[in-house]
């Protein structure tokens, strides 16, 4: 850094101060009392005032007061004067990195100490923490996805566990019975405990769960089983979208909250093809690897920087937030509009669970809450569970039994994969607004078609209702099935999120229930074609309303997301339609 002489001496007017030379000509200068200044970028002035204070003029013609007791700052932006407190572990930004009042510094270097940071980039070490709340979705997929083998083989067997049309609706449905309590408790859980251990918890209740199913010898332990995997699929649920959208950076999020519906669908796919070449209990038994994989992958995970710095913990934030994203000009400004959002909720009262529920109260909550409910329960009605609850059997129904159902069945499946994984590019390059609408517009064509010739039933062309189910699981999945998942880590304001997650996908659950519970009394007595057509008319008027409310979020950051949710709300004169 290239000084002018009257700065170098203004620098030594007193001995008791030291001139220490660092790297890249960068100054310190080291105060009689052990404070020490921030590294002053080139071309900035250092200029020594009385009783010990030091200022420093900074990028932007803005300044800095050090007060000789190192705790507080006066900062004075444009010509405005403004008085900040902070604590020990409270930061300033500089150039190179985050400094610590208080007499410790923290740099580039230590944030950086691990060998981790040198091998992975920031996408790599983002990927492993999202790696638990796919695998934990796979678990929740595999849940959804077992009774379909698991019913046809209790019907073939003459066992203790009875299989008539009303027994195996509640085996089916059970496990959604459970699901919205677990949302609701799943906020509470990873607001006290963190998201990490939270996901501890939930993946030792994963393996109790497929455990007590393998080793079921009556219809109270299989619906035991099934009632912990369902709480623990309600749990993850809420959970799993918010430590992905609060560990991984706007340009990668997208993808990563798409694979987690991956996993869920993944998970389907793999009950269903075990389940056809083994029996339900060795389908338990593989099932329970995968939340021992997540248990083991949790020991090298880190916690949420978000919920770190919510609670106060914000030298330890920091450092995991560097790891995770490293120290570019964005994520500094998102880590400083987090610490900002944590020291102005220092200055506010308090917040306990009571105050969060009168929270329910304000707009800022109740439109993304609403515009989430709807959302949920939408996707739902679509049908898309019941297809995967009762395949099988709405596969017999639908083509008749002139084609292989498990066939078909494990084809369909194929076609789901492959729509997941198209889904992951496609919500990471295009709008969640546009994806959804042209997804939900297929889905509906597809259950009109369906409908159409299930009512119709021509001749020698059973292949037609099951191109229709095939175009309509292809349709459902790149959009409809994810988007709202995605959508659900990124829209509630911070000091709500499990709390608004969680009803959110409360929602779901409890949508779910009602449409796995009622699909077989409707098929009985109204018909497939009706059934469909009442899936098809339901979906038509959510998709209308969302259209009006659905906001885009692509690409913006989770402080971005929540400070255009506010303005708009400080603006009721505007339109409805969200437009970000």
């Amino acid at each position: 850094m290239a000084y002018t002489d009257k700065q170098k001496e203004r620098s030594k007017v007193t001995t008791d101060y030291e001139l220490i030379e660092v790297e890249d000509g960068h100054e310190l200068i080291e105060v009689e009392d052990g404070h020490e200044l921030i590294e002053v970028e080139d071309g900035h002035e250092l200029i020594e005032v009385e009783d010990g204070h030091e200022l420093i003029e900074v990028e932007d013609g803005h300044e800095l007061i050090e007060v000789e007791d190192g705790h507080e700052l006066l900062e004075v932006e444009d010509g405005h004067l403004k008085t900040k407190e902070y604590a020990e572990t409270d930061i300033i930004f500089n150039s190179d990195g985050v400094s610590f009042v208080g007499g410790v510094e923290a740099t580039k270097e230590d944030l950086f100490d691990s060998k981790t940071s040198i091998l992975f980039s920031p996408m790599w070490k983002q990927s492993l923490a999202a790696s638990v709340p796919i695998l934990l979705n796979i678990a929740l997929g595999l849940t959804s996805g077992f009774s379909a083998t698991l019913l046809p083989q209790l019907e073939k067997e003459a066992g203790p566990i009875p299989a008539d049309e009303e027994t195996a609706s509640w085996i089916a449905s059970i496990a959604a019975l459970p699901m919205v309590p677990g949302c609701l408790i799943s906020g509470w859980l990873f607001e006290r405990f963190g998201r990490r251990r939270a996901q501890f918890i939930v993946s030792a209740l994963f393996l109790i769960g497929w455990i007590l199913t393998a080793t079921a010898y009556n219809l109270t332990f299989i619906l035991s089983g099934r009632l912990f995997t369902g709480l623990c699929s309600g749990l993850i649920a809420p959970l799993g979208p918010v430590y992905v959208g609060e560990t991984s950076e706007p340009k990668y999020r997208g993808f990563f909250l798409a694979a987690i519906s991956l996993g869920m669908t993944f998970g389907i796919i793999f009950a269903h093809v075990v389940g056809t070449f083994t029996s339900w209990q060795w389908t338990a038994v593989i099932c329970a690897v995968f939340p021992i994989l997540s248990i083991v992958l949790l020991v090298f995970l880190p916690e949420s920087p978000t919920w770190l710095i919510s609670r106060g913990r914000i030298e330890e934030g920091v450092k995991i937030y560097n790891w995770l994203r490293g120290n570019n000009d964005e994520a500094k400004a998102e880590l400083k509009a987090i610490i900002d959002r944590k020291l102005a909720a220092h200055a506010s009262p308090v917040q306990t669970w009571r105050n969060k529920l009168l929270y329910l109260k304000s707009p800022e909550l109740i439109k993304p809450l609403m515009i989430m409910n709807l959302f949920f329960a939408t996707c739902q009605f679509t049908g898309t569970n019941a297809v995967t609850f009762y395949s099988i059997d709405i596969l017999g129904k639908a083509v008749g039994k002139g084609i292989d159902q498990y066939l078909a069945m494990l084809i369909i499946d194929l076609l789901r994969l492959i729509a997941s994984l198209a889904a992951c590019v496609i919500c990471k390059k295009y709008g969640r607004r546009n994806v959804f609408f042209l997804s939900s517009g297929l889905t509906v064509v597809s259950l009109i078609g369906l409908a159409m010739f299930l009512y119709l039933k021509p001749e020698n062309m059973s292949w037609i209702p099951l191109f229709c189910l095939m175009f309509y699981i292809c349709a459902i999945t790149i959009g409809v099935d994810p988007i709202p998942w995605i959508m659900c880590g990124e829209i509630f304001p911070e000091n709500v999120r499990g709390m608004g997650s969680g009803i959110s996908t409360g929602v779901a659950f409890a949508s779910l229930f009602v449409v796995v519970k009622t699909e077989p009394g409707m098929m009985k007595n109204l018909g497939e074609a009706f059934t469909f057509m009442i899936y098809a008319t339901l979906t038509l008027f959510g998709v209308v309303i969302l259209y009006f409310t659905l906001p885009e979020t692509k690409g913006k950051s989770l402080h971005e997301i929540e400070d255009k949710l506010k303005s708009q709300n400080c603006n009721n004169s505007r339109r409805s339609v969200i437009a970000f």
